[in-house]
């Protein structure tokens, strides 16, 4: 979020996947808090580009205020596909922007410049302000033979650089990595080459990618139609993206080359490539259900050649060796990760970053878009190109950062973190939630149910022992007649020293019997006692 006075505009709206340690979660969306108490400031909100990690959150966002959105075309149109699921496309404001235009709202002037990136419509921004033009890159490369659209716009951004840009935002995602990233068009050449190799003369060919890779899905059009191969795609995500792309005129089709899956059994395998979703081995993905044999459509085997066009993200390398190892299993062919040239990174190396630095030439310097270790990477290129060290800016989540002519600083903190998605609840999963989801994964559940009569001091019915993922009752009956024998002495001992709250009585039953099972088993299983009234 960008303020000047009583103006603010917020720049992509992102969500991210939830990791190991949050289960049962769908997605993780940022806290909204400031944006609710500052409403009245926002005058629109800007996207770079559309991928989920700059667009994913922009529902959650929209239902809580509805802003003026401004993106590229295909930006756009997959913030659409994304609105129109949640049911507010009818009351969001877009506004389809091109490069090179600038839109003017409160005191901010908002450029979008051309970028590269692996996904068409990239942009990144400059934006004027009364203090002082700030520069953010967006996700970016330099690729020099772009699939389309156009080579990044260097002579704009050396221009900016030229009038005097007070600060830069710029994507530290690849910081740690040496040299040039290499242009999409290698990828092709890679493809060239395997689809007319021996191992998948014969067979059917089976490419895994991401879906908003839209360059990358172009090239396996464009080889596919040139040795006669039909195309079909699987996985919700990509049908996504390749219809809007097509639709948008992003992704170019000739005739009769697509085909629909169901449609795949009645052409040789070799006239046919599959593309595919589950690059990262995604346990819903497309890809891991053909390796598991979980697809409705298509059985995978030794006639099928697969390639893997994309490296794992960093804790997902589990889940591409399980898939690899599945495939390799059904004596598929799998190229994967470094065998070939099939897959290259859509953000800026080192050589790229200083470029950019050099031609832009902030008077200061926030490395953003990456982890501590590659921000502080890109802190330490900046430096490398002459910005001070005290001109150089290392934030976290939620800082305020005030930057003037004269000084760059960080001035205080807003509300900010991690608000968790789990199917329609927004927000109702925190920590003790996972806490306990993941006390019962790792040990189960006994519930203890047991009536009582208060006024008596009796144990009407039970205390009956369940047990859910500790262990398998036929096998333990011994160790659970004995946990019930333990339950019920702990509630003759309550009654017998006068104790008739239900909370104290709980804790009793609960503490003896946590001790005994421990003690038996070295497990520490969830217990929940229930009792009934009566």
């Amino acid at each position: 979020m960008f303020e000047y006075g009583e103006d603010a505009i917020i720049v992509d709206c992102g969500m991210a996947f939830p990791d190991d340690t949050m289960l049962g979660v769908d997605l993780v969306i940022p806290d909204f808090t400031y944006l609710e108490q500052n409403v009245h400031k926002i005058r629109g909100i800007f996207l770079t580009h559309g991928h989920e990690d700059h667009i994913g959150s922009l529902p959650y966002l929209l239902r809580k205020m509805n802003l003026p959105i401004y993106g590229t075309r295909l930006t756009l149109g997959l913030v659409e596909g994304k609105l129109r699921e949640h049911r507010l496309l009818d009351s969001a404001k877009l506004h389809v922007v091109s490069a090179g235009q600038t839109i003017n709202v409160g005191c901010f002037g908002v450029e979008f410049i051309n970028v590269n990136h692996s996904i068409p419509d990239a942009v990144g921004f400059a934006i004027h302000t009364p203090g002082g033009v700030i520069v953010h890159t967006g996700d970016f490369k330099i690729d020099s033979t772009p699939i389309n659209g156009g080579m990044i716009d260097l002579g704009r951004f050396a221009q900016l650089g030229k009038e005097g840009v007070l600060c830069m935002m710029a994507d530290s995602t690849n910081a740690e990595r040496p040299g040039f990233t290499n242009s999409e068009r290698t990828v092709g050449e890679s493809f060239n080459t395997l689809f007319q190799s021996e191992s998948a003369k014969n067979k059917r060919i089976i490419i895994a990618t991401f879906a908003s890779n839209i360059y990358r899905i172009q090239q396996i059009i464009d080889y596919a139609y040139k040795f006669g191969r039909k195309v079909a795609v699987s996985g919700r995500s990509m049908i996504n993206a390749v219809s809007i792309s097509q639709e948008l005129g992003y992704l170019n089709v000739p005739d009769g080359v697509m085909i629909d899956i169901s449609m795949l059994n009645r052409y040789p395998n070799n006239k046919v490539v599959l593309i595919t979703t589950g690059s990262q081995g995604e346990p819903m993905s497309a890809l891991t259900r053909m390796a598991f044999s979980d697809h409705r459509q298509v059985e995978i085997g030794p006639d099928d050649f697969i390639i893997i066009s994309a490296n794992p993200i960093p804790g997902n390398e589990k889940n591409v060796g399980n898939v690899v190892n599945e495939l390799l299993k059904h004596k598929c062919d799998v190229v994967y990760e470094k065998m070939y040239d099939v897959h290259v990174s859509g953000h800026a190396c080192q050589e790229e970053l200083k470029l950019m630095l050099g031609l832009v030439k902030p008077k200061y310097f926030i490395p953003v878009h990456g982890e501590q270790k590659h921000l502080l990477k890109h802190a330490g290129l900046a430096r490398a190109v002459g910005i001070p060290a005290d001109n150089v800016c290392i934030a976290d989540l939620g800082d305020c950062v005030e930057v003037c002519d004269d000084h760059i600083k960080k001035i205080g903190t807003v509300p900010s973190g991690k608000v968790l998605v789990d199917g329609l609840g927004v927000g109702d999963v925190g920590s003790v939630v996972l806490r306990d989801r993941k006390h019962l994964g790792q040990d189960g559940l006994i519930i203890v149910v047991m009536a009582i009569s208060s006024d008596a001091g009796l144990t009407v019915a039970g205390p009956d022992i369940v047990s859910r993922g500790f262990v398998y009752v036929r096998d333990a009956e011994p160790l659970l007649d004995e946990a019930r024998r333990i339950a019920s002495d702990a509630l003759e001992d309550c009654f017998d020293d006068g104790i008739r709250e239900w909370s104290t009585i709980k804790n009793r039953v609960r503490d003896d019997l946590s001790k005994f099972i421990y003690e038996r088993t070295k497990r520490s299983p969830m217990i929940l006692p229930i009792i009934m009234e009566v």
